[in-house]
């Protein structure tokens, strides 16, 4: 009887003491959302930083395909016994630079050779340069390390001389997907033969202005 009692006087008394009971209900929120904003870490020293990222968006007619801008060419084994006389060539391996993403963009390329402008509105167009030491006895070529009397010729895709250091022909690009072909090849110069392994690195750069 006196539980029964006790019950009924506390419902008695949350009945007369109505916003007690509403207060209680809206604070619980609040400090529990305190709770977890604090584990988020956002006020505690030392658990907390800030990454400031910067970057360039650069103007370019084409994107030189990954696999292109470092390439290993093999020019494989050449007999010396083809290489009798100053002159004699090896066997030519070509090397093929990959453009893609080529968009229509405007043309002002001029040709260093004779004097030519490559002009359009739309249509990209490029040229090339290579860099590369040239061989003492025959400054077009491509000198080597490793051996003596052999060097290399570098030539576009119409056979014509690359010369060393000068932006080459300008070419005209559609737009999308384009193959730029060039050929290496092993030539002797009038320097005495010395057989062995030899390496020689050859840096590029495109040019679509």
């Amino acid at each position: 009887m006196q539980q029964a009692q006790w019950i009924g006087s506390t419902y008695r008394y949350l009945r007369r003491r109505p916003l007690t009971t509403f207060a209680a209900t809206i604070v619980l929120p609040l400090v529990l959302s305190g709770i977890a904003h604090a584990s988020d870490n956002w006020e505690v020293d030392g658990a907390n930083g800030v990454l400031r990222v910067h970057g360039a968006l650069t103007e370019s007619a084409c994107r030189l395909e990954m696999t292109s801008a470092r390439q290993d060419v093999d020019l494989g084994d050449t007999a010396s016994g083809r290489l009798r006389k100053p002159g004699a060539r090896g066997t030519p391996v070509k090397v093929e630079l990959e453009l893609l993403d080529c968009l229509p963009s405007r043309t002002h390329n001029r040709d260093l050779r004779n004097g030519n402008l490559l002009w359009s509105a739309s249509q990209p167009a490029v040229s090339a340069s290579f860099i590369a030491p040239g061989d003492v006895d025959n400054p077009q070529l491509i000198k080597v390390q490793g051996t003596k009397g052999l060097a290399l010729r570098l030539t576009d895709r119409l056979g014509r001389d690359v010369s060393l250091g000068s932006r080459g022909t300008p070419l005209w690009l559609t737009p999308g997907q384009n193959i730029l072909t060039y050929t290496i090849t092993p030539e002797r110069t009038s320097a005495p033969l010395m057989a062995g392994a030899y390496w020689a690195q050859v840096n590029f750069r495109l040019h679509y202005d």
